[in-house]
């Protein structure tokens, strides 16, 4: 086995890489600028996470995809694997732990981050004093104009190389055309071309679309047809419920999931599913990302999802094994209407985009000419009501300018609580003896959750409350006094979407 090889076996057990992997990671491992071309379930994390374990320093890995941002990074703890993040819904402060722990701490690999952060100048100062490995650009696709899903803050990748001079970039991608293949490697300032590309085809994944007057029978049909574990998509969460409640009364084992879920039950639902303890997931597309199960067998789409691209990605999580697997696709005469209707309200006309932008500043109280790199939560349910916009109006105009360039939308993502002591050992030590009262729960907290000394720690208050056989509501009491004491820094759980301005 050569370097690479025991690398994968090492950290991920494998002992052989899929068609390509290799070769990528060859390259960017010799330090060439490279782009790979891998169809969905080709394992792109491979490509850059075993070269980096290989390297001195971190790894930027750069990705619009929040969700698959903290996939990754806690399936790479599970691995032991120091790996970090910075993403919406993080005060500034945390953001500012992780940035300084990746310059003075060598363990860590992976630096995490949204592309739309590249821009600040907080972190260009930081990025200059870690040493960095390579960036990973995910989603490559995203920094070309002729491409489908283009986003102006990914033109800040080719702005960072002017800082970290001699770093190589190692580009990835499911989905571009010649001509996008082309202008990804201009706008990252490639010095040469050099491609990898698998076939897009996948010849064991079998599409069909169904026309069909009742779709839960056709539904149901499938299931029972077809042995083996599968993935029902819906388009709202509401229905990946009603439809798991459906499959579950027909005798077969179902369970549902969509991103407004907790972390805990996030996770659960996932292990079950991968374990094949259930069968089948139903969920909207917040489901697969990071996920990679080769065996499932059929992906059943109930409406369409909003473009090819995103039909591709998701049937594409069928067969990975490359063994026969079903993509299908349900259809009725309704289905036509409601694509058209679909792109009517994805684009306002201008004067809705303009009302909805002036009032989005007036909302958050934003003078004109301020508000760059500052995030808010935000709810656009109640941000429609304010103003008394429609609201899928209010929800497509602000897509609109995500895709200027001029702000960041997150969807609604759990975060966990988070602590992190603040002080001194000896400063925490004295404020024990004074204080006797909270000695038992710092000493757990401090022997629970390794480097809480130095990064902001996820906890889970009733995981906490459980072992030490006291309230929940305690546990938050004490986290609570022993912040205004300035012992620790801690930062209850949420689950808002966030909104960050990019731009004044």
């Amino acid at each position: 086995m050569n370097e690479f090889q025991l690398t994968l076996q090492r950290y991920w057990g494998y002992t052989r890489f899929r068609p390509l992997q290799e070769e990528i990671i060859r390259s960017v491992f010799e330090g060439n600028d490279t782009l790979g071309l891998l169809p969905t379930g080709g394992g792109k994390s491979i490509c850059f996470q075993v070269p980096a374990m290989m390297k001195e320093g971190v790894c930027l890995v750069v990705t619009p995809l929040i969700a698959l941002m903290k996939d990754q990074v806690e399936n790479l703890l599970v691995r032991n694997i120091p790996a970090v993040m910075v993403s919406s819904g993080m005060e500034n402060r945390e953001i500012e732990t992780v940035l300084t722990n990746c310059v003075n701490d060598p363990k860590i690999r992976f630096l995490y981050l949204s592309p739309e952060r590249l821009g600040t100048e907080y972190f260009r100062a930081m990025v200059t004093a870690m040493k960095v490995s390579f960036i990973v650009v995910d989603e490559a696709h995203c920094i070309s104009q002729w491409g489908y899903d283009f986003r102006p803050s990914y033109l800040k990748i080719a702005e960072i190389r002017e800082y970290l001079k001699g770093v190589p970039v190692l580009a990835l991608t499911a989905t571009a055309t010649p001509d996008v293949v082309e202008d990804i490697q201009n706008q990252l300032k490639f010095p040469a071309r050099n491609v990898f590309s698998k076939s897009f085809e996948r010849k064991n994944l079998t599409y069909a679309v169904r026309r069909t007057d009742n779709k839960n029978d056709k539904l149901l049909q499938i299931c029972k047809s077809i042995p083996g574990t599968g993935i029902v998509y819906v388009r709202n969460r509401r229905k990946t419920a009603e439809y798991a409640a459906f499959l579950r009364h027909h005798g077969l084992t179902a369970d549902y999931y969509h991103a407004g879920l907790d972390h805990e039950t996030r996770t659960r639902k996932q292990k079950e599913w991968k374990e094949n303890r259930t069968r089948i997931i139903v969920s909207t597309n917040a489901f697969g990302m990071g996920i990679d199960k080769p065996d499932v067998r059929f992906v059943v789409h109930i409406e369409p999802p909003d473009s090819l691209e995103a039909y591709y990605q998701e049937a594409g999580r069928g067969g990975r094994d490359e063994k026969q697997a079903w993509a299908v696709l349900l259809a009725d005469e309704a289905d036509r209407d409601q694509m058209l209707r679909q792109i009517e309200i994805s684009f306002p006309p201008p004067d809705d985009i303009r009302r909805v932008y002036h009032a989005l500043g007036n909302y958050l109280q934003i003078p004109v000419g301020s508000g760059k790199d500052s995030q808010h939560p935000f709810s656009i349910t109640a941000f429609a009501q304010h103003y008394k916009f429609e609201i899928l109006v209010a929800y497509n105009a602000l897509k609109l300018l995500e895709k200027e360039g001029l702000i960041a939308l997150t969807d609604e993502i759990s975060n966990p609580s988070r602590v992190m002591f603040t002080a001194s050992k000896i400063d925490l030590y004295n404020f024990q003896v004074k204080n006797t009262e909270y000695d038992t729960f710092i000493k757990f907290l401090a022997r629970s959750y390794s480097g809480i000394f130095s990064s902001y720690t996820r906890i889970d208050e009733m995981v906490i409350s459980k072992k030490m056989k006291v309230s929940e509501g305690q546990i938050v009491r004490w986290l609570q006094e022993l912040k205004k004491y300035d012992i620790l820094d801690y930062i209850p759980r949420n689950k808002s979407p966030y909104i960050y301005f990019t731009e004044q």
